[in-house]
């Protein structure tokens, strides 16, 4: 090769290299950057950015950016953000329907719509409020379920045997009772103050919540259970405390009178197992039981957080790919075990989820899961629905009024079904 080729030959090198940096720096420059607004409770916004790492990793076009953000900002700062035009490209919300309006349908962007409607197909109508919507707002990236927890050393002490798997309330309630009298406890049961926590063995003593219409409704199977509730307040089996001793609608959990050993059966949910776990420690063996039956159903109630797509992103295909790269399989098994939570992905419910817990963690997060086949559709459709508030706050009111006795449960349930009828119509100016 002459001197001039070989001059010829390393300039149009160089000139290959400045052009495939000039490619490199302008795709950096393309890369679209998706901003995540996270909470968490324990890990979930650590274990996001560990998922979304290996996203970045095998999609170099796109940024994710992980904003760990207070509980308070989601709730308060983000609805402002979203009514002024503003706000993150998706939002970690625990108030799935409220925001619903700003939702982004990333169904269009989807490679397969179809493992999105078999595996999350009970959640995703979570998100949508319109009838006939089948748009794919988000995922849902913790799923909830009410249950109660028990004081397992109380009942070796009382010699009393736990009901089976199949137990109605009435069968914990006899029970609770013996080992609460055995052991000299305050009371055998507390259900936290919420009205989620009451729909639960409402819907399986046979509430149907909705009328043929579609609109809130209290009939005979919430009035059943209302009486119940209220009788074993007055007659000691319940901590009466804990609803008779707030007011208004306000929540107050029962978990310290647990946590002390006032009492021997707690209604409350998947999410306090961790607090169960490191607060209570070796002072007393607890275990999670299968929601008790009714009537209708052995139900519980299905809550949870979700990740969802919000209008005001500029990325739409990118947001629908990253979400999807979460809900695969074997990234979101990882995501529910690295955190300690319930999945909602159908598949995984069916298969389980290889959690490298404490064996008391592991144990709860198992009876939990066992449950969540057994929720009754009806627990689904009103943990969706707009206005599910208007039933749970009133009756959290009317139902306390009705145990310190400032009405009986009859006027309290008339006043319930108007409390109720004026709360949607409110919100549905």
């Amino acid at each position: 090769m002459t001197q001039a080729n070989r001059r010829r030959a390393l300039a149009l090198t160089a000139m290959g290299s400045a052009l495939l940096s000039l490619s490199l720096l302008a795709a950096n420059i393309q890369a679209a950057e998706l901003r995540v607004m996270c909470y968490q409770d324990g890990n979930e916004c650590d274990v996001l950015t560990e998922l979304s790492k290996r996203f970045e990793s095998k999609n170099a076009d796109i940024k994710i950016i992980i904003d760990k953000v207070p509980y308070k900002t989601v709730v308060e700062q983000l609805p402002v953000q979203l009514a002024s035009g503003q706000g993150p490209d998706i939002a970690r919300v625990t108030e799935i329907g409220g925001l619903s309006k700003y939702y982004l349908d990333i169904g269009p962007y989807l490679k397969d719509r179809d493992y999105w409607e078999k595996n999350f197909s009970n959640t995703l109508s979570w998100m949508r409020t319109r009838a006939g919507d089948k748009g794919i707002y988000g995922l849902l990236s913790q799923l909830t379920v009410t249950g109660p927890y028990v004081n397992k050393t109380l009942f070796e002490q009382a010699n009393v045997p736990m009901p089976g798997p199949k137990a109605t309330w009435d069968d914990w309630v006899a029970a609770t009772r013996k080992v609460a009298k055995a052991t000299q406890v305050d009371a055998a049961m507390a259900w936290d103050r919420s009205g989620h926590r009451f729909a639960g063995p409402a819907i399986s003593y046979g509430a149907k919540i909705f009328n043929g219409s579609g609109e809130l409704v209290v009939d005979d199977g919430y009035r059943a259970i209302v009486q119940k509730f209220v009788d074993w307040n007055k007659d000691g089996t319940m901590a009466r405390e804990v609803w008779a001793g707030a007011g208004g609608s306000a929540y107050r959990d029962a978990f310290e009178d647990f946590k002390n050993g006032r009492i021997v059966m707690y209604l409350s949910g998947s999410w306090q197992i961790r607090r169960m776990n490191s607060q209570i420690g070796k002072n007393f063996d607890w275990v999670v039981v299968p929601n008790p039956c009714g009537p209708a159903a052995c139900s519980g109630m299905p809550g949870g957080a979700a990740l969802v797509a919000l209008k005001g992103s500029k990325s739409p295909k990118e947001v629908a790919r990253y979400l999807d790269f979460l809900a695969q399989e074997d990234n979101y098994a990882e995501l529910i075990a690295k955190t300690e939570n319930l999945p909602a992905h159908m598949g995984l419910v069916q298969k389980g989820v290889n959690y490298n817990s404490a064996p008391e963690i592991k144990a709860a997060l198992a009876v939990f899961s066992a449950d969540i086949p057994r929720l009754s559709p009806l627990a689904y459709r009103l943990q969706g629905y707009q206005y599910n508030r208007s039933l749970m706050f009133p009756t959290v009111t009317r139902v306390t009024q009705a145990i310190v006795g400032e009405m009986s449960v009859a006027d309290a349930m008339t006043r319930l079904s108007s409390d109720m009828a004026e709360s949607v119509r409110q919100a549905r100016k």
